[in-house]
């Protein structure tokens, strides 16, 4: 990164800036074509730090997420813009996460559910709930698991 003065490297606050994200941006990559979607998400740390999805069973997400998984996403919060004297004296806060990591679609109905759940807990549900099994059939999973990220703030 190239301002060390910005980064955030503690897991505790590169969490606490995804609980707070409404949205994670995905970018895909193909041919040196890139594809960027913005999803809602859920985050789980347990066994490892993965995002789950849900998409519609067909689209370009998917058809690129089957040529190559490797993604990079990036979520972010906390905006407020500063203003100044100057036109360059203008700014903005804010708190982003960015890393990379692999897609895959989730085939397990346990796991799926699982996922499902985490994002209904990332919006404000709470507990743990069921889905009908029509909703699951036409619903696809997608899990990402992280490889790395870094957190920023200004």
């Amino acid at each position: 990164m190239r301002r060390a003065d910005r980064e955030i490297s503690g897991i505790g606050q590169i969490e606490e800036i995804i609980n707070k994200s409404d949205v994670c941006r995905i970018a895909f990559a193909n041919n040196n074509y890139p594809y960027m979607v913005t999803m809602n998400f859920g985050y789980t740390n347990e066994p490892g730090r993965s995002f789950y999805f849900h998409c519609a069973k067909e689209g370009k997400k998917l058809e690129m997420m089957r040529i190559n998984n490797h993604v990079c996403f990036e979520l972010d919060t906390d905006h407020k813009i500063f203003k100044g004297k100057r036109s360059c004296d203008w700014g903005m806060t804010f708190s982003s996460v960015l890393g990379y990591g692999n897609i895959s679609e989730v085939t397990d109905n346990k796991e799926r559910i699982k996922g499902l759940n985490s994002i209904m807990s990332h919006y404000g549900g709470e507990g743990v709930y069921e889905f009908d099994d029509m909703v699951l059939d036409n619903t696809i999973i997608l899990r990402l698991d992280i490889v790395e990220m870094t957190g920023k703030k200004k």
